[in-house]
Order: structure tokens, then C-alpha cells, then sequence
């Protein structure tokens, strides 16, 4: 009987790795490729509504580099974009960036964002607002070699 508990309890501890490594994935040290899901655009005369992330100039798929405190469009056709981190903090699961967007140059389209990354799945929501605009942003995150 002590041999089955004994052996059980190393079974479980074995399965129970992966998720840990798992779980470190989202710590907020190694890079993600993030992938953007749904976009909901909120404007005082139309309300809110889901849009294309091309529809308001977001890259789908973007890089989050904690070393270098970026947040960078992946494809070529999104243009040399990046946003500089300038605030991570962890908090409840969650590691929380922060920073300001100046948009597309000539165009009125700056915005202020914080992003909340979860630790356990690497979902995240990204929200920002600007003049007159609101973005909720649904996507998830994968980690980089």
C-alpha cells in the first residue's frame, strides 16, 4: 500500500510538470508572438461595434519583447510599427504592460493602452483610448523560442 501511494505521488508529480512550464511561459521575461482575435471599437455617436483589426490600423499579429520593452507588428504589411512598454507589473495571475501609441503619423489616432496577460493561458485583453475612441481587444499569446 505505501509502495502504490508513494507511486502514485511521483505519477502525479510528473504529470503536473508540463503545466508548470506551462504556466512559466507567461511570466513576463520570455517573448510572445500575440495574436489578435476580435477587435471592438466604441465611438460616442456609434456606440460600440466589432471591427477588422485592419479597419483601424492594428496589426494581427504582434510581438511582445520584455527585454526591450516592445510591442512590435510580426508581418511586413503592418508597416516598422512598435510601442514601447513603459510600465509592467504583475498582479493577480495577470502580467499587466503599459504605454502610449502616437498611431500613424499626420493622422489624430494616439491612443494610451494597457494590456493584461494571463500567466496560466496567455489570453489576453488589450484595452486603449484616444480622442473620441475606444478599442477592446480580445487575443492570445503563444511563447517564443
Amino acid at each position: 500500500m505505501k509502495t502504490l501511494v508513494t507511486v502514485s505521488m511521483a505519477v502525479l508529480l510528473l504529470l503536473s510538470l508540463p503545466l508548470a512550464a506551462r504556466a512559466g511561459d507567461f511570466d513576463g521575461i520570455k517573448p510572445l508572438l500575440c495574436s489578435v482575435i476580435t477587435v471592438i471599437e466604441c465611438t460616442p455617436e456609434d456606440g460600440c461595434r466589432e471591427v477588422a483589426p485592419d479597419s483601424v490600423a492594428l496589426p494581427s499579429f504582434l510581438k511582445v519583447d520584455f527585454e526591450k520593452k516592445t510591442v512590435t507588428a510580426v508581418r511586413e504589411s503592418d508597416g516598422n510599427r512598435n510601442s514601447d512598454i513603459n510600465r509592467l507589473e504583475h498582479v493577480g495571475g495577470l502580467v499587466i504592460l503599459q504605454g502610449v501609441d502616437e498611431g500613424i503619423q499626420e493622422v489624430r489616432d494616439g491612443v494610451g493602452w494597457t494590456t493584461a496577460i494571463s500567466k496560466e493561458t496567455g489570453n489576453f485583453v488589450l484595452t486603449a483610448s484616444g480622442h473620441e475612441v475606444a478599442f477592446i481587444v480580445y487575443g492570445a499569446c503563444t511563447p517564443l523560442p
